[in-house]
């Protein structure tokens, strides 16, 4: 049997006021593609469907005219949510997709086997298990009450997750003990590199696990929520497919992929990525006003869609001259085809001196992340290292807890 493990799609993503859609739609044909071309049998998809818990009308529709896609398509499809996917708006239509052969695992299940997911395939008289985990949440693993130690609470966010991978393990092995399995996860694995666009796990890594938490029954771990494909604690078969498009400017740099599991038998795994062609370029040009400029001249279309481009110009010397200067060339650059300026910032090198200063301009509000601003402020308290790690644990858990609820 042939798998396909993708991830993070960010359905309805908008970069700085400019809709993605156009890109995800050519990541999709080419997908679509791949899958005729190497036959494959099960799809999964390790959350993050979704960009936010409640996405407009749109961008459902394009969900629902993926998944009609798939139905033309020999192919078993698994989805797990994601931290940014509401658990009930992903399994709404459950009973419905499983006639075609889509299986929605949005939250984590009260009877933990559900998660178990045994997939055959009728002209072959091959089967695979599919632990089909979302992304666990405080309430969904913890068993003990609150504790008003932060550490406390960590390690038990932790334990959980490690017991509820352990469970399925143990029931899948006992039930299917020579049959190949994959887990699904979407979480935040020790020593994963991440972009600027995975939100909530910035600061306190309270749901951070060690790759060795995956039992060794357990023939590829198929992982969601990091945004840049990697393996993880370098065990081969823990991890992360990444996004398939650049959902960010610190993700510009990153080669995005699918990765196809061939399964034959309990002991015979190939593992192998497919780079997703680059439709579209994010530059990030940095230098004083005139070496900006230059660089603009020098920008040529060469992918399917227009490059965007992030200006940081820095000049050593305040002059209000500038302002004026740098709004005339986004106006004219922009009415350009070969490039569109999403973004931009002006600093002026010998003024920043204090952490008080993080707004420079062109500074937007929709480019602060929480977690960003949070340490701004941490910047500047007389405090110790350790009470600071603390504090960071302390807040990741509260703007976790605020997603809940918008979720619910």
């Amino acid at each position: 049997m042939k798998i396909l493990h993708t991830a993070d799609w960010h359905l309805g993503k908008v970069l700085h006021k400019q809709e993605l859609k156009e890109d995800f739609d050519l990541f999709f044909d080419w997908l679509i593609q791949l899958i005729r071309k190497e036959a494959i049998d099960v799809l999964l998809i390790s959350g993050d469907i979704f960009d936010i818990a409640n996405p407009s009308i749109q961008v459902r529709r394009r969900y629902y005219d993926c998944l009609k896609a798939f139905t033309k398509l020999d192919l078993e499809v698994v989805i797990t949510g994601g931290n940014h996917d509401s658990v009930g708006m992903l399994e709404a239509p459950k009973d419905l997709l499983e006639m075609m052969n889509i299986r929605v695992i949005g939250g984590a299940k009260e009877t933990i086997e559900d998660e178990l997911i045994k997939i055959d395939k009728a002209s072959t008289k091959e089967s695979i298990i599919i632990a089909a985990v979302p992304f666990l949440r405080d309430r969904d693993v913890r068993k003990q009450g609150r504790s008003e130690d932060q550490n406390d609470r960590t390690k038990a966010l932790q334990a959980g997750i490690e017991n509820h991978y352990a469970e399925l393990a143990a029931i899948a092995k006992e039930k299917y003990p020579l049959i190949p399995a994959i887990a699904m996860g979407h979480l935040y694995a020790r020593g994963s590199q991440i972009s600027e666009s995975e939100r909530e796990i910035h600061l306190g890594n309270a749901a951070m696990i060690e790759s060795k938490i995956f039992d060794p029954y357990f023939d590829y771990v198929a992982l969601g929520h990091i945004h840049k494909p990697q393996i993880i604690g370098k065990d081969e078969r823990v991890r992360y497919s990444g996004s398939p498009i650049p959902l960010s400017f610190s993700e510009r740099e990153d080669k995005k992929t699918v990765i196809v599991i061939d399964v034959q038998g309990k002991k015979d795994i190939a593992i192998q990525s497919h780079l997703i062609p680059c439709q579209r370029k994010l530059k990030k040009i940095k230098g004083t006003f005139q070496e900006v400029s230059q660089a603009l001249l020098a920008i040529k279309k060469d992918t399917a869609l227009v490059p965007f481009i992030e200006l940081l110009i820095q000049e050593a010397q305040y002059r209000a001259d500038l302002i004026p200067e740098v709004n005339e060339l986004l106006s004219k650059v922009n009415q350009e085809d070969n490039y569109l300026v999403l973004k931009h910032k002006i600093e002026f090198l010998d003024t920043i001196d204090d952490t008080a200063k993080l707004f420079t301009i062109g500074s937007q509000i929709e480019d602060l992340d929480p977690s960003d601003v949070f340490e701004k402020r941490l910047e500047g308290q007389d405090i110790s290292d350790d009470k600071k790690d603390r504090l960071r644990q302390a807040f990741a858990s509260i703007i976790d807890e605020i997603h809940q609820i918008e979720r619910k």
